[in-house]
């Protein structure tokens, strides 16, 4: 297991706080999830052998958020 910190920009909310931790727990691969809206950050313990850092921060993009790391 790895663990990374993604940067999220647009979670103004706590609902904004609910849906990413939402859809990245229903990635294959992730472990666990920890949204810190206040903070801009998300944190992940993911199976790197079976999803990528590039597939996290996409299917965040896909909810119209902006991210880095």
């Amino acid at each position: 297991m790895k663990t990374i910190t993604i940067g999220v920009q647009g979670m103004h909310c706590a609902s904004c706080e609910s849906l990413v931790g939402e859809v990245l727990m229903e990635l294959g691969g992730v472990e666990s999830v920890q949204v810190t809206r206040s903070l801009g950050t998300v944190k992940v313990v993911y199976d790197d052998n079976r999803i990528t850092v590039e597939a996290l921060k996409a299917a965040i993009e896909k909810e119209g958020y902006t991210v880095s790391v």
